[in-house]
């Protein structure tokens, strides 16, 4: 079953793009090491927020990427440029 982390956060405009390329360093470097990212979508919400939402196959493997998160050192670098950030996971429901 497919499982997801959003995370919500705010992103300065004048930094939106340093972000957008760091964001995509990370999401490549997580590809190469562990197994199971489906897909990544970036929503710019009306209330100047943006929510990110990472879809995993399973899980154990989204647990396993997030345990070693802590060893991407593009994921500090990423964040840096956030302010507010949270982050909840859920699971698939329907999808149509």
């Amino acid at each position: 079953m497919t499982v997801v982390r959003t995370h919500r956060y705010t992103v300065d405009p004048v930094d939106l793009e340093e972000f957008l390329a760091r964001r995509a360093s990370l999401i490549g470097t997580v590809r190469e090491t562990h197994p199971g990212l489906a897909r990544t979508q970036l929503l710019a919400l009306d209330d100047d927020t943006y929510c990110d939402i990472w879809h995993w196959e399973t899980g154990a493997q989204m647990a396993a990427a997030f345990a070693a998160i802590h060893t991407f050192p593009e994921a500090p670098l990423a964040m840096s440029l956030t302010k507010d950030a949270t982050a909840t996971n859920g699971r698939m429901v329907e999808e149509s």
